[in-house]
């Protein structure tokens, strides 16, 4: 009889945690609770789990499936899930738990920071809001953000926002300064390592920036409808490792769309789509540990 074969274990996005996970991730970033006013019915770790449950799933607050009490009952309004939220948001819960997932990576020997591939991606937005821009080139109303990560398909730095009439390149500025917080706050290196991004990032200045980082950016040079070759030293460029960021970078986004709330905007104030999307990303993150 031939043996079996044995499959890869695969590490899935988790969208749910258990209580010690919450307690390890979590519970040491939250804020006090007020001491002032009737105590909460559902401790914050359901409470936690209700907003994964929502960001997962992609419905309506109104909608969100709730737990029966003893009674027949919801234990829970939704509306006092939406309050705490958005408390949670004020506060900065979810990029603080987001930097977080980076340091346990970098702790526990998971980034692989030797090359780091970014890309940006544009969200839909059906029912309006603030940050919002109309995209000529995709044909629709919505934002963007620019995102990075390393070889592990770990999320490194917290992502950069603009309307979807941005253009992206210029977005990468105050991308590299948050990538350069997280590395000093996580205690991984940049220098000697690898910037790869591609055509629409090529200008003078990003590429200055990523040389005064210790790093080399490796990004194809956009001809720009030039009729001849540009004059000068040629650009390095690796084709080898242009093609990770479609395994890397682009899965990063699709993983995201795993998250049904992230695949159409329909939260009015940016804060609250941001706050969901950093949320995502920490659970890519946290997929190595849960």
């Amino acid at each position: 009889m031939p043996k079996k074969r044995q499959r890869q274990r695969r590490e899935a996005i988790p969208t749910h945690f258990t209580l010690d996970e919450f307690n390890e991730f979590v519970l040491p970033h939250l804020p006090e609770p007020p001491r002032f006013g009737p105590t909460p019915k559902v401790t914050a770790y359901k409470t936690f789990n209700y907003i994964l449950r929502f960001l997962y799933l992609g419905c309506q607050w109104v909608s969100l499936p709730i737990d029966l009490d003893k009674d027949g009952k919801p234990e829970i309004h939704y509306t006092n899930i939406y309050r705490r939220f958005k408390t949670w948001i004020e506060h900065g819960l979810f990029k603080i738990v987001f930097e977080g997932s980076v340091s346990l990576l970098a702790q526990r020997g998971f980034l692989d920071t030797s090359i780091l591939h970014g890309d940006g991606t544009t969200t839909a937005a059906k029912k309006g809001g603030d940050n919002l821009g109309y995209s000529g080139h995709k044909h629709l109303k919505g934002d963007k953000v620019v995102a990075i990560c390393d070889r592990n398909c770990n999320i490194v730095a917290p992502f950069i926002a603009a309307p979807g009439n941005r253009h992206e390149s210029p977005l990468l500025l105050p991308a590299l300064e948050e990538l350069k917080s997280s590395a000093a706050t996580a205690g991984f290196e940049l220098a000697q390592g690898v910037m790869s991004l591609d055509s629409a990032y090529d200008s003078r200045v990003n590429r200055k920036k990523i040389f005064n980082m210790g790093m080399t950016p490796n990004i194809p040079e956009n001809t720009r409808n030039r009729k001849s070759t540009k004059r000068g030293r040629k650009r390095m460029f690796s084709q080898s490792i242009y093609k990770e960021r479609f395994r890397t970078i682009e899965r990063v986004f699709a993983w995201e769309d795993k998250f049904k709330r992230l695949l159409l905007r329909f939260e009015f104030y940016s804060e609250h789509h941001y706050g969901l999307k950093l949320l995502a990303y920490t659970m890519i993150n946290l997929r190595h540990f849960c």
